[in-house]
């Protein structure tokens, strides 16, 4: 794995930035002790103009190569899970109930070992904007800083992200021009019926049965209202209602997620939703109704950024080592707002025989860090050259 040298060296350091991080998850837009921790390392950069505050905790840190030239923004997410880490590892969380399980930790490292070695170095033409995000896995931080006019302000001209893998072998590369992460959109029905005794079922409206129905009704949404070819996932994920055997209760409620790629199949599926519920209401007698919840939007890759950043990407993984068209997933990613806004490209490095993402037992690989700062390096240097 041929990382930039200069970053190797950095590596020592890289493992303690990480594992003090991993041992201080925080929430949201609560990321306060992170950046704190952010902000110190890039003034020991000598890095001087530093904005914090931004959507509550971000952070936008600007590095100004050797001559005029656009500005190109870096951006790493920050935050945590609610989630109680069952690693025992010795940097484990010490806070309960939240951990760093999807390698928040390990991005924001890498994004702080390319600032290290761009600021030291300053190989490149015009700015390069390191965006320290909050809020990616809950409240749309990325939207957030957006809104708060980070692209506009700093004039950011394209952006670039990456995120670790579990499952690939550590430094590889993977990436898709195009759509590469699902919109994520939520939804919850309340069902009222008319609760009563078990063993005298006719003198009740049973919300139960009306909540199979609906659940058993969507699933023809993704296999007879949706074209083939086009991606769509719609999940059932709860469904809570009762309390004893010898109880028909009063009330049901279910939620779940859909995710789309494409605005019409959104609309489709609210428009599908709509009418089974209330088809079903009326079909058992029941009141319903649902709240839907317009989540992420799809990420969208640019295709040449995608394929420039794929080359640089084989520069440090080789050719074997990166995979340019490696299809569209269905999670979801704030990313995706900025990539409404400017041209770039989200790719994902590997992360080795770890658990998967979101898993009590997820540690990130520190042997990673070095592959992910070095590509945000590289990009840099070539996107930006002297």
């Amino acid at each position: 794995m041929p990382v930039i040298n200069r970053i190797a060296d950095y590596t020592p350091d890289m493992t303690a930035w990480r594992r003090h991080l991993h041992t201080i998850p925080e929430l949201m837009f609560e990321c306060h002790q992170t950046a704190a921790f952010v902000v110190a390392r890039l003034r020991e950069f000598g890095i001087t103009e530093i904005h914090e505050g931004i959507a509550t905790t971000g952070i936008v840190a600007m590095i100004e190569g050797q001559g005029d030239g656009p500005t190109i923004g870096l951006r790493a997410d920050m935050d945590a899970l609610p989630m109680q880490e069952e690693t025992g590892l010795p940097y484990a969380s010490t806070v309960d109930g939240m951990m760093h399980a999807c390698g928040h930790d390990g991005h924001t490292t890498m994004l702080l070992g390319a600032a290290r070695y761009l600021a030291e170095t300053r190989n490149f033409k015009g700015r390069v904007a390191l965006i320290f995000q909050p809020a990616e896995e809950n409240g749309g931080g990325g939207e957030v800083m957006v809104k708060e006019g980070i692209l506009d302000t700093f004039d950011i001209k394209e952006v670039y992200a990456l995120h670790n893998a579990p499952g690939v072998e550590v430094g590889h590369f993977y990436t898709n021009p195009g759509p590469i992460m699902a919109a994520a959109d939520s939804f919850d029905i309340h069902i009222t019926g008319k609760g009563g005794h078990g063993a005298m079922p006719h003198a009740t409206v049973d919300p139960i049965m009306a909540a199979v129905g609906i659940a058993n009704a969507i699933q023809t949404i993704v296999s007879r209202n949706n074209y083939s070819q086009d991606n769509l996932v719609v999940s059932i994920t709860q469904i809570h209602t009762g309390s004893a055997d010898n109880i028909v209760p009063e009330k049901a409620y279910m939620n779940g997620t859909v995710r789309t790629f494409d605005r019409a199949v959104q609309g489709m599926v609210l428009a599908r939703l709509e009418a089974i519920v209330a088809g079903q209401a009326a079909a058992y007698g029941v009141e319903a109704h649902m709240d839907y919840h317009v989540g992420y939007p799809a990420t969208i890759n640019d295709a040449g950024r995608t394929e420039f950043a794929a080359q640089v990407a084989r520069e440090i993984a080789g050719d074997a080592g990166v995979n340019a068209n490696a299809g569209p997933e269905m999670g979801a990613e704030d990313f995706a707002y900025l990539l409404e806004e400017r041209p770039g490209a989200y790719l994902f490095v590997g992360n080795g025989d770890t658990a998967g993402l979101h898993h009590p037992a997820y540690d990130f690989d520190d042997e990673a860090a070095a592959a992910g700062a070095s590509f945000f390096a590289k990009l840099i240097e070539r996107a930006l050259p002297l």
